[in-house]
């Protein structure tokens, strides 16, 4: 049975989750399914989410009146740090019963959950709760976005052997090639990254972000599905 609820991570701080989790949103809205973005925490801003705000533009879509309620992220910070640390300075916990509660109203009304991760797999949550642990504990599919910047090679690869280690279930990986960078360098590493998943993760889906670019719906990319 497909799961109702994915995660959404990776490498790093601007590798791109938030406009392939906005891009994922907009053709499975195209597709007819009901589905909602959300944002596990959300530091340096105020108000609703500004990945939020970001995945609705891109989805073309109006604010939902969950994303207003807070639901759809409840925990903002206004320092840009991590989120431990942004708690702090706020004075406002990170709060896991919380945010599942928001999930759990979210799941009853919506087919697909997207739920965007802030920077990697080991952004600590609070000081001693990381988002693979939270992957983890609560069985979430994986979706992982690597990137074409120098050093993604590196980062990839440990993150992968983090997921191996820890038995997370590496749904997708979508590999983000960014304007402006090396053409020689972002083919390589795609192919290389390509390779190392196929030999260690035989299920997992590899999605090109110019192939996700140019489809007009899920459907035919490769074997993906939710």
């Amino acid at each position: 049975m497909a799961s109702k609820e994915y995660f959404v991570s990776g490498i790093d701080t601007d590798c791109g989750k938030t406009y392939i989790t906005s891009l994922l949103g907009y053709y499975l809205k195209r597709s007819g399914m009901k589905i909602i973005t959300t944002k596990l925490v959300q530091t340096g801003c105020s108000g609703i989410s500004e990945d939020i705000a970001e995945h609705r533009r891109i989805m073309e879509q109006n604010f939902f009146p969950e994303d207003v309620s807070g639901h759809t992220c409840p925990f903002v910070y206004s320092f840009p740090a991590s989120p431990h640390l942004a708690a702090e300075i706020d004075k406002k916990p990170f709060e896991l019963s919380r945010v599942r509660a928001s999930i759990s109203d979210l799941v009853r009304k919506f087919d697909i959950i997207l739920s965007e991760g802030a920077g990697g797999l080991m952004v600590p949550l609070t000081k001693d709760y990381y988002t693979i642990d939270y992957i983890v504990d609560f069985k979430l599919p994986l979706i992982f976005v690597g990137s074409s910047k120098l050093g993604s090679i590196n980062h990839t690869l440990l993150s992968l052997e983090l997921c191996a280690k820890r038995k997370v279930n590496l749904h997708t990986f979508v590999y983000n090639k960014m304007p402006g960078h090396d053409v020689v360098i972002a083919d390589d590493s795609f192919r290389f990254i390509s390779n190392y998943i196929k030999e260690r993760f035989p299920e997992t889906n590899i999605v090109h972000s110019d192939d996700l670019v140019k489809r007009n719906s899920l459907s035919d990319l490769y074997n993906f599905s939710l």
